[in-house]
């Protein structure tokens, strides 16, 4: 089976409307800390966290698209 994963790191004031824990007032008034943007060294952390822990067949190839991808053994039960 193949898993594809890619990382995303959101500014602050995302996570926590996300979170239910919207920005005080005041802090709405700061500048925006700008936008989501893909986080090729978190990906590649947590791609091969993956790996180790589901035995993956060999190491993360990227897909051209911002995603690693492994491929791990399918166990039916």
């Amino acid at each position: 089976m193949k898993i594809a994963l890619a990382c995303w790191v959101v500014n602050l004031d995302t996570a926590r409307y996300l979170g239910d824990s919207p920005p005080t007032r005041q802090e709405k008034l700061l500048p925006p800390e700008g936008t989501a943007a893909w986080d090729e060294e978190l990906t590649g952390r947590v791609i091969s966290h993956l790996a180790a822990r589901m035995n993956a067949l060999a190491p993360a190839l990227p897909t051209g698209d911002g995603h690693l991808t492994i491929t791990v053994p399918l166990t039916l039960t």
